[in-house]
């Protein structure tokens, strides 16, 4: 899959996509252009949603950083090519940076009443992410139908490397489909704590981008990105992060219990280690061993690197 596979008509619809506002309806978008429309979601510049049929323009700039990680990942052959592509979508990132913005779009609070313009928005800011996402989850229960897109999207966040954090409720731990769930994601690396006190639906990006629940139902939203209310938030979330419990979601949905992490890096911890000197051991980055160190920490119920390690070394005696 490379760039150079981006005709005009993709590039055509893509821009048509923008200029509606970043969304429109999946069956009008194959009317119009079937073999374009599943072409860009293939590639990922347009994401489908099966709740309402509808599609999603993603930021171009996502897709052409994973397409030249993927290239750099094959031969030496490839490499060349690797390095075009960023080049190659050149053109569709001015069109999406040329693209019309809402006038409130520049505001540091911006409320919005529309749940197809919050997903669409929610999409956006996920494609441009780059470290965490922060989420405070109460209510108890995931809804199920939207539970399958949520599963795929968390895990390509933890493959490239995002660190994820959640907080539920305890209704979570009665709900098989949402124990299995967790389950999943946390043998993926993702952290998930259970909280029994109220708490706000919050979604936290890159410390750089907030959105609260404005509505029961869901269907209004504020997006914040002033800086110091966003770090009022991320210390709200912090606070209830560290009084939140542990959870071996791996039992709860009736699975061993594995932390994921590669072997060689538990001996290297326990063999003392810095977080540094195993990233340059192991030919990782010192992003991806932060992440192994953070699930450790987690299946281990240790609070600090010093702690993990002391126990780790413990288990190796």
């Amino acid at each position: 899959m490379t760039a150079t596979l981006l005709d005009e008509d993709d590039r055509q619809l893509y821009r048509e996509v923008l200029a509606r506002g970043g969304s429109v309806a999946f069956d009008e978008a194959v009317q119009q252009a079937p073999d374009a429309t599943l072409h860009l979601i293939h590639l990922g510049l347009l994401v489908h949603y099966d709740s309402d049929r509808s599609l999603t323009a993603v930021n171009p700039r996502s897709v052409s950083d994973r397409l030249s990680a993927e290239l750099r990942d094959e031969a030496v052959r490839k490499l060349v090519g690797s390095q075009q592509t960023g080049a190659r979508f050149w053109d569709l990132i001015q069109a999406y940076d040329a693209a019309p913005r809402r006038p409130d779009s520049e505001r540091a609070v911006e409320r919005v009443t529309d749940r197809q313009e919050i997903r669409h928005r929610i999409l956006q800011i996920e494609s441009e992410m780059r470290e965490e996402t922060l989420a405070a989850q109460p209510g108890g229960a995931r809804p199920v139908g939207a539970m399958g897109q949520a599963l795929e999207r968390s895990l390509g966040f933890l493959s490239r490397g995002i660190e994820l954090r959640t907080i539920y409720q305890p209704g979570a731990l009665a709900d098989p489909p949402t124990t299995d769930y967790a389950a999943t994601v946390a043998a993926a690396g993702e952290r998930l704590r259970v909280l029994d006190e109220p708490f706000r639906k919050m979604l936290i990006f890159d410390r750089r981008v907030a959105i609260i629940s404005a509505a029961p139902d869901d269907n209004s939203a504020a997006f914040v990105e002033d800086p110091t209310v966003v770090a009022t938030l991320v210390a709200l979330f912090e606070r209830d992060w560290a009084r939140a419990t542990i959870v071996d979601w791996h039992a709860l949905a009736g699975r061993p219990r594995e932390s994921g992490v590669p072997p060689e890096l538990t001996d290297l911890l326990a063999a003392g280690l810095t977080q540094k000197a195993i990233a340059s051991r192991l030919a990782l980055s010192e992003r991806t061993v932060a992440a192994h160190l953070a699930r450790l920490r987690e299946h281990h119920g240790a609070d600090t690197l010093f702690q993990l390690g002391w126990l780790m070394h413990g288990g190796a005696r």
